[in-house]
C-alpha cells in the first residue's frame, strides 16, 4: 500500500480493460488519478467507483486540444502531474497488402500519435511538478508483445506499437538529459482477457477463444488486467527509480521462445 502516495496520475484509455485496472491499482496505492477516455461515460463510472481520489473527463487522444483540456483539468483538480500513462490504443490486424491507408493512419492515430501528443504535453506540467514537489515522475506507455514480435497480419499494429517503443526511448533519454526526475518505460503484454481480444476470439466463443490463445503462451493462458497494472505501478512507484528507457515484457514467456 501507498506505493503511489503523494502522485498525481493521468491514464489514457481508462474506461475498461488495462486502463481502468490501472486505475483502480493507482489509487490503491494512494495516488490521486484522472481517468480519461473517448468514453466519457465509462471513465465517469470508474471513477465514481473509486471514489475521492479520482475524476474523470472525456478525452480523444488523437486531438491535440484535448489534451490540452485534460491537462489543464488534471492540475485544476489535483495540482499538477506527475505519472502519464498513454495506454488508449486499439488493435487492427490486416496485412500490408489488405491494409488501406485509412486504416493504417487511423491505428497509428491512436496507437502511436497519441502517445507522442502525451509525452510532448504532459512533460512541462509534470517537470513543473517534480521540481515544485520533490515527488520524482514517471511516464509508463503500454505498447505490446506485437511491437518486438510481428505477425504477418498486424501491418500497422505491430508498426505502431514497435515506435512506441523506441518513442519511449527516446523520451527516456530527454528527460535523463533534462535532469527531469522522470523515468520513461514501456510495457508490452501479451494477450490479455479485456475487450480489445473479442476480434480474436468472438468467433469461436469467449471460453474456446481465450483457450486457444492461451496455448501460445508458454505459461499456458492469457494475462489479466492486474497483471498489467501491477507492473504500471512498480515502474510508477520510487521502486524504478533507476529505471528508465526499459521495455518491460508482461508475456508469459513468448519472447522468450
Amino acid at each position: 500500500m501507498n506505493r503511489l502516495a503523494g502522485k498525481i496520475a493521468l491514464i489514457t484509455g481508462a474506461a475498461q480493460g488495462l486502463g481502468a485496472a490501472m486505475a483502480h491499482k493507482f489509487a490503491a496505492e494512494g495516488a490521486r488519478v484522472v481517468l480519461t477516455d473517448i468514453n466519457a461515460a465509462g471513465a465517469a463510472a470508474q471513477a465514481a467507483q473509486i471514489g475521492d481520489a479520482a475524476a474523470s473527463i472525456g478525452h480523444d487522444v488523437t486531438d491535440i486540444a484535448a489534451w490540452e483540456a485534460a491537462l489543464a483539468f488534471t492540475e485544476d483538480r489535483f495540482g499538477g502531474l506527475h505519472i502519464l500513462v498513454n495506454n488508449a490504443g486499439i488493435a487492427a490486424g490486416s496485412t500490408v497488402e489488405a491494409t488501406s491507408f485509412e486504416d493504417w493512419r487511423r491505428v497509428h492515430a491512436i496507437d502511436l500519435d497519441s502517445v507522442f501528443f502525451g509525452c510532448k504535453l504532459a512533460l512541462p506540467l509534470m517537470a513543473r511538478t517534480v521540481r515544485d514537489t520533490g515527488v520524482r515522475g514517471s511516464i509508463v506507455n503500454i505498447s505490446s508483445i506485437a511491437g518486438v514480435i510481428a505477425g504477418h497480419n498486424s501491418a500497422p499494429y505491430n508498426s505502431a506499437k514497435a515506435a512506441v517503443r523506441h518513442l519511449t526511448k527516446s523520451v527516456a533519454l530527454h528527460c535523463a538529459k533534462q535532469r527531469y526526475g522522470i523515468t520513461c518505460n514501456s510495457i508490452h503484454p501479451v494477450f490479455i482477457d479485456t475487450p480489445i481480444l473479442d476480434a480474436l476470439t468472438g468467433h469461436l466463443g469467449r471460453e474456446e477463444g481465450l483457450a486457444k490463445l492461451g496455448r501460445q503462451i508458454p505459461l499456458g493462458a492469457v494475462g489479466e488486467p492486474d497483471d498489467i497494472a501491477w507492473a504500471a505501478v512498480y515502474l510508477a512507484s520510487d521502486e524504478a527509480k533507476m529505471v528508465t528507457g526499459h521495455g518491460l515484457y508482461v508475456d508469459g514467456g513468448i519472447s522468450a521462445m
